[in-house]
Protein backbone atom coordinates (compact mmCIF):
# COMPACT_ATOMS: atom_id res chain seq x y z
CA UNK A 1 0.00 0.00 0.00
CA UNK A 2 0.88 3.38 -1.13
CA UNK A 3 0.69 6.92 0.44
CA UNK A 4 -0.96 8.71 -2.31
CA UNK A 5 -1.45 13.07 -2.20
CA UNK A 6 -3.79 14.39 -4.81
CA UNK A 7 -3.66 18.26 -5.29
CA UNK A 8 -4.93 20.82 -7.62
CA UNK A 9 -1.91 22.80 -9.22
CA UNK A 10 -3.39 23.94 -12.18
CA UNK A 11 -7.39 24.08 -13.22
CA UNK A 12 -10.19 23.71 -11.47
CA UNK A 13 -11.81 20.44 -11.48
CA UNK A 14 -15.08 20.68 -12.96
CA UNK A 15 -15.77 17.24 -13.40
CA UNK A 16 -16.57 15.83 -9.32
CA UNK A 17 -17.43 12.48 -10.30
CA UNK A 18 -14.49 11.62 -12.80
CA UNK A 19 -12.35 13.19 -9.38
CA UNK A 20 -14.59 10.71 -6.73
CA UNK A 21 -13.92 7.78 -9.16
CA UNK A 22 -10.25 8.18 -9.00
CA UNK A 23 -9.99 8.29 -5.61
CA UNK A 24 -12.27 5.36 -5.47
CA UNK A 25 -9.92 3.71 -7.82
CA UNK A 26 -6.66 4.17 -6.01
CA UNK A 27 -8.43 3.40 -2.78
CA UNK A 28 -9.90 -0.49 -4.70
CA UNK A 29 -5.93 -0.59 -5.43
CA UNK A 30 -5.11 -0.53 -1.74
CA UNK A 31 -3.69 2.94 -2.05
CA UNK A 32 -4.47 5.37 1.23
CA UNK A 33 -5.62 8.50 -0.55
CA UNK A 34 -5.04 11.97 0.65
CA UNK A 35 -6.47 15.12 -0.19
CA UNK A 36 -4.99 18.18 -0.42
CA UNK A 37 -7.44 20.83 1.13
CA UNK A 38 -8.03 22.86 -1.52
CA UNK A 39 -7.97 20.70 -4.64
CA UNK A 40 -11.46 21.20 -5.53
CA UNK A 41 -11.59 25.05 -4.80
CA UNK A 42 -11.84 27.38 -8.12
CA UNK A 43 -11.36 30.47 -9.53
CA UNK A 44 -11.79 31.46 -12.37
CA UNK A 45 -10.85 28.77 -14.58
CA UNK A 46 -8.08 27.36 -11.84
CA UNK A 47 -8.24 25.63 -9.00
CA UNK A 48 -7.81 28.56 -6.54
CA UNK A 49 -5.86 31.37 -6.79
CA UNK A 50 -2.18 31.40 -7.31
CA UNK A 51 -1.60 31.74 -3.68
CA UNK A 52 -3.87 28.98 -3.16
CA UNK A 53 -1.97 26.40 -5.75
CA UNK A 54 1.22 27.45 -4.57
CA UNK A 55 0.74 26.82 -1.14
CA UNK A 56 -1.11 23.32 -2.15
CA UNK A 57 2.27 22.78 -4.08
CA UNK A 58 3.62 23.11 -0.83
CA UNK A 59 1.98 20.84 1.31
CA UNK A 60 2.18 18.12 -1.41
CA UNK A 61 5.98 18.61 -0.88
CA UNK A 62 5.70 18.48 2.82
CA UNK A 63 3.17 15.23 2.45
CA UNK A 64 5.60 12.59 2.83
CA UNK A 65 3.74 11.09 0.53
CA UNK A 66 5.28 8.03 -1.71
CA UNK A 67 3.13 9.50 -4.49
CA UNK A 68 1.75 12.95 -5.54
CA UNK A 69 -0.38 13.18 -7.79
CA UNK A 70 -1.71 16.15 -9.49
CA UNK A 71 -5.94 16.30 -9.67
CA UNK A 72 -6.15 17.26 -14.09
CA UNK A 73 -3.70 19.08 -15.69
CA UNK A 74 -5.17 22.29 -17.88
CA UNK A 75 -3.47 25.42 -17.38
CA UNK A 76 -2.21 27.85 -14.57
CA UNK A 77 1.53 26.58 -13.63
CA UNK A 78 3.10 28.64 -15.83
CA UNK A 79 1.64 31.70 -13.88
CA UNK A 80 3.44 31.00 -10.36
CA UNK A 81 7.19 29.44 -11.92
CA UNK A 82 8.79 32.62 -10.11
CA UNK A 83 7.27 31.43 -6.62
CA UNK A 84 7.27 27.82 -6.66
CA UNK A 85 9.27 26.58 -3.76
CA UNK A 86 11.64 24.87 -5.90
CA UNK A 87 13.83 23.55 -2.40
CA UNK A 88 11.21 22.16 -1.09
CA UNK A 89 10.20 19.89 -3.97
CA UNK A 90 13.53 18.68 -4.42
CA UNK A 91 14.18 17.65 -0.66
CA UNK A 92 10.70 15.80 -1.07
CA UNK A 93 11.48 14.25 -4.05
CA UNK A 94 15.12 13.25 -2.25
CA UNK A 95 12.96 11.44 0.61
CA UNK A 96 10.71 9.43 -1.80
CA UNK A 97 7.99 11.33 -3.09
CA UNK A 98 7.76 11.07 -6.42
CA UNK A 99 5.64 13.58 -8.32
CA UNK A 100 3.63 12.58 -11.33
CA UNK A 101 1.38 14.20 -13.90
CA UNK A 102 1.16 15.69 -17.74
CA UNK A 103 -0.01 18.23 -19.63
CA UNK A 104 0.13 21.84 -18.11
CA UNK A 105 2.33 20.00 -15.32
CA UNK A 106 5.28 20.19 -17.77
CA UNK A 107 5.36 23.42 -16.58
CA UNK A 108 6.69 22.49 -13.54
CA UNK A 109 8.99 19.10 -14.13
CA UNK A 110 10.58 21.22 -17.04
CA UNK A 111 11.43 24.28 -13.92
CA UNK A 112 12.02 22.02 -11.36
CA UNK A 113 14.59 20.13 -13.08
CA UNK A 114 16.46 23.01 -14.67
CA UNK A 115 16.53 24.87 -11.05
CA UNK A 116 17.86 21.66 -8.85
CA UNK A 117 17.96 18.58 -11.46
CA UNK A 118 15.39 16.77 -9.52
CA UNK A 119 13.30 13.88 -11.35
CA UNK A 120 9.82 13.79 -12.00
CA UNK A 121 7.32 11.27 -13.97
CA UNK A 122 5.33 11.86 -16.85
CA UNK A 123 2.30 10.13 -16.20
CA UNK A 124 -1.36 9.98 -15.23
CA UNK A 125 -3.64 12.26 -13.72
CA UNK A 126 -6.47 11.91 -11.08
CA UNK A 127 -9.53 12.69 -13.22
CA UNK A 128 -8.99 11.61 -16.68
CA UNK A 129 -6.99 8.22 -15.99
CA UNK A 130 -7.88 6.65 -12.96
CA UNK A 131 -11.56 8.51 -12.93
CA UNK A 132 -12.17 6.99 -16.14
CA UNK A 133 -15.39 4.62 -16.65
CA UNK A 134 -12.66 1.86 -17.18
CA UNK A 135 -9.55 2.47 -16.64
CA UNK A 136 -6.50 1.28 -19.01
CA UNK A 137 -4.70 -2.09 -17.92
CA UNK A 138 -1.63 -0.70 -18.96
CA UNK A 139 -1.73 2.54 -17.15
CA UNK A 140 -2.08 0.89 -14.34
CA UNK A 141 0.32 -1.34 -14.83
CA UNK A 142 3.04 1.02 -15.55
CA UNK A 143 1.81 3.12 -12.40
CA UNK A 144 1.95 -0.37 -9.82
CA UNK A 145 5.70 -0.29 -11.03
CA UNK A 146 6.13 2.91 -9.92
CA UNK A 147 4.90 2.92 -6.60
CA UNK A 148 6.36 -0.65 -6.16
CA UNK A 149 10.02 0.08 -7.23
CA UNK A 150 9.86 -1.61 -9.94
CA UNK A 151 9.80 0.34 -13.20
CA UNK A 152 13.08 -0.13 -15.03
CA UNK A 153 12.02 0.98 -18.89
CA UNK A 154 9.43 0.49 -21.46
CA UNK A 155 8.70 -0.65 -25.13
CA UNK A 156 6.73 0.06 -27.61
CA UNK A 157 6.85 -0.58 -31.67
CA UNK A 158 7.14 1.90 -34.16
CA UNK A 159 5.11 2.71 -37.60
CA UNK A 160 7.18 1.50 -40.44
CA UNK A 161 6.86 4.77 -41.63
CA UNK A 162 9.31 5.64 -39.08
CA UNK A 163 12.06 2.76 -40.61
CA UNK A 164 13.61 4.44 -43.52
CA UNK A 165 14.77 7.45 -40.50
CA UNK A 166 16.60 5.26 -38.84
CA UNK A 167 20.56 4.08 -39.58
CA UNK A 168 20.76 0.61 -40.77
CA UNK A 169 22.73 -2.22 -38.47
CA UNK A 170 25.58 -3.81 -38.81
CA UNK A 171 26.14 -5.72 -41.83
CA UNK A 172 23.21 -3.77 -42.69
CA UNK A 173 20.45 -6.18 -41.57
CA UNK A 174 17.11 -4.04 -40.83
CA UNK A 175 17.52 -0.18 -39.38
CA UNK A 176 18.82 0.23 -35.83
CA UNK A 177 19.61 2.83 -32.82
CA UNK A 178 21.29 2.36 -29.62
CA UNK A 179 21.68 6.13 -27.50
CA UNK A 180 23.19 5.77 -24.35
CA UNK A 181 22.78 7.76 -21.49
CA UNK A 182 20.63 10.58 -22.81
CA UNK A 183 18.56 12.61 -20.28
CA UNK A 184 15.05 11.56 -20.78
CA UNK A 185 12.68 14.93 -20.93
CA UNK A 186 9.77 16.99 -22.39
CA UNK A 187 6.07 16.54 -22.55
CA UNK A 188 3.50 18.94 -23.65
CA UNK A 189 4.87 20.59 -26.68
CA UNK A 190 2.34 23.71 -26.26
CA UNK A 191 3.72 24.37 -22.41
CA UNK A 192 7.38 23.40 -23.49
CA UNK A 193 6.89 26.18 -25.87
CA UNK A 194 5.87 28.58 -23.54
CA UNK A 195 9.17 28.03 -21.72
CA UNK A 196 11.62 28.87 -24.70
CA UNK A 197 13.47 32.22 -23.69
CA UNK A 198 12.75 31.38 -19.57
CA UNK A 199 14.88 30.18 -16.56
CA UNK A 200 12.16 27.32 -16.77
CA UNK A 201 13.39 25.63 -19.82
CA UNK A 202 16.12 23.08 -19.19
CA UNK A 203 18.93 23.38 -21.46
CA UNK A 204 19.74 20.03 -21.86
CA UNK A 205 22.05 18.54 -24.43
CA UNK A 206 22.16 15.16 -26.32
CA UNK A 207 19.13 14.24 -24.80
CA UNK A 208 16.10 11.88 -25.07
CA UNK A 209 12.77 14.63 -25.79
CA UNK A 210 9.49 13.19 -25.51
CA UNK A 211 6.40 15.44 -27.01
CA UNK A 212 2.85 14.94 -26.88
CA UNK A 213 -0.29 17.68 -27.38
CA UNK A 214 -4.19 17.62 -27.32
CA UNK A 215 -6.40 19.77 -29.26
CA UNK A 216 -3.96 21.32 -31.30
CA UNK A 217 -4.25 21.14 -35.48
CA UNK A 218 -1.57 19.71 -37.30
CA UNK A 219 -0.19 23.17 -38.07
CA UNK A 220 -0.40 24.45 -34.80
CA UNK A 221 1.94 21.42 -34.15
CA UNK A 222 4.56 22.67 -37.11
CA UNK A 223 4.57 26.12 -35.74
CA UNK A 224 5.31 25.00 -32.21
CA UNK A 225 7.82 22.62 -33.38
CA UNK A 226 9.51 24.97 -36.01
CA UNK A 227 9.83 26.84 -32.75
CA UNK A 228 11.87 24.16 -30.87
CA UNK A 229 13.59 23.87 -34.26
CA UNK A 230 14.52 27.73 -34.73
CA UNK A 231 15.50 28.09 -31.38
CA UNK A 232 18.03 24.87 -31.67
CA UNK A 233 16.78 22.63 -29.22
CA UNK A 234 15.87 19.82 -31.84
CA UNK A 235 19.40 19.89 -33.14
CA UNK A 236 20.79 19.22 -29.41
CA UNK A 237 19.05 15.96 -28.97
CA UNK A 238 19.79 12.94 -29.90
CA UNK A 239 16.44 11.56 -30.52
CA UNK A 240 13.02 13.27 -30.61
CA UNK A 241 10.16 11.14 -29.86
CA UNK A 242 7.06 11.73 -30.44
CA UNK A 243 3.99 10.55 -28.66
CA UNK A 244 0.21 11.21 -28.78
CA UNK A 245 -1.40 14.19 -30.61
CA UNK A 246 -5.17 14.06 -30.81
CA UNK A 247 -8.83 15.14 -30.61
CA UNK A 248 -8.48 17.42 -33.38
CA UNK A 249 -10.14 18.24 -36.20
CA UNK A 250 -8.68 18.42 -40.15
CA UNK A 251 -10.41 21.08 -42.43
CA UNK A 252 -11.16 20.99 -46.06
CA UNK A 253 -8.83 23.90 -46.27
CA UNK A 254 -6.17 22.61 -45.10
CA UNK A 255 -6.47 19.81 -48.81
CA UNK A 256 -3.99 17.14 -47.26
CA UNK A 257 -2.12 18.93 -44.79
CA UNK A 258 -2.13 16.48 -41.58
CA UNK A 259 0.02 15.41 -38.98
CA UNK A 260 2.25 13.25 -40.79
CA UNK A 261 2.46 15.97 -43.22
CA UNK A 262 4.66 18.04 -40.62
CA UNK A 263 6.21 14.43 -39.31
CA UNK A 264 7.77 14.19 -42.55
CA UNK A 265 8.67 17.50 -42.93
CA UNK A 266 10.19 18.42 -39.72
CA UNK A 267 12.52 15.13 -40.91
CA UNK A 268 13.94 17.14 -43.54
CA UNK A 269 14.87 19.91 -41.36
CA UNK A 270 17.15 18.18 -38.37
CA UNK A 271 19.37 15.58 -38.56
CA UNK A 272 18.13 14.20 -34.80
CA UNK A 273 15.66 11.21 -35.56
CA UNK A 274 12.25 11.37 -34.96
CA UNK A 275 10.40 8.78 -33.74
CA UNK A 276 6.51 8.20 -33.12
CA UNK A 277 4.32 6.08 -31.79
CA UNK A 278 5.80 6.41 -27.81
CA UNK A 279 2.52 5.35 -26.05
CA UNK A 280 2.27 8.76 -23.98
CA UNK A 281 0.13 11.72 -24.18
CA UNK A 282 -4.07 12.24 -23.73
CA UNK A 283 -5.06 8.75 -24.14
CA UNK A 284 -6.26 6.12 -21.74
CA UNK A 285 -2.92 4.02 -22.42
CA UNK A 286 0.23 5.59 -21.45
CA UNK A 287 3.36 4.48 -20.13
CA UNK A 288 5.33 6.26 -17.51
CA UNK A 289 8.29 8.41 -17.77
CA UNK A 290 10.80 9.58 -15.72
CA UNK A 291 11.32 13.40 -16.19
CA UNK A 292 15.36 14.23 -15.74
CA UNK A 293 16.58 11.02 -15.54
CA UNK A 294 19.86 9.30 -17.61
CA UNK A 295 18.02 6.45 -20.17
CA UNK A 296 19.31 4.29 -22.90
CA UNK A 297 17.70 4.08 -25.93
CA UNK A 298 17.18 0.62 -27.83
CA UNK A 299 16.11 0.49 -31.43
CA UNK A 300 15.72 -2.69 -33.35
CA UNK A 301 13.69 -3.35 -36.22
CA UNK A 302 10.39 -1.75 -35.41
CA UNK A 303 11.14 -2.37 -31.53
CA UNK A 304 11.76 0.37 -29.59
CA UNK A 305 12.78 0.09 -25.73
CA UNK A 306 13.76 2.52 -22.99
CA UNK A 307 15.66 1.52 -20.13
CA UNK A 308 16.18 3.60 -16.82
CA UNK A 309 16.82 1.08 -14.62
Amino acid sequence: MSHIYIYSPSSAVRDKAAFRRGVKRLQALGHEVEIDEAALSSHLRFAGDDATRIAAIGRAAASGADVALISRGGYGLTRILPDLPYKALARAVERGTQFVGLSDFTALQCALLAKTGAVTWAGPALGEDFGAEAPDDIMEACFDDLVDGQGEGSGWQLPKKDLPCLPLAKGGEGAALHLRKSTLWGGNLSVLCSLVGTPWLPPIKGGALFLEDVNEHPYRIERQLTQLLRAGILDRQKVILLGSFNRFKTVPHDRGFKLQTVIDWLRTQTKTPVLTGLPFGHVPTKVLLPVGQDVELLVQGRDALIFWG
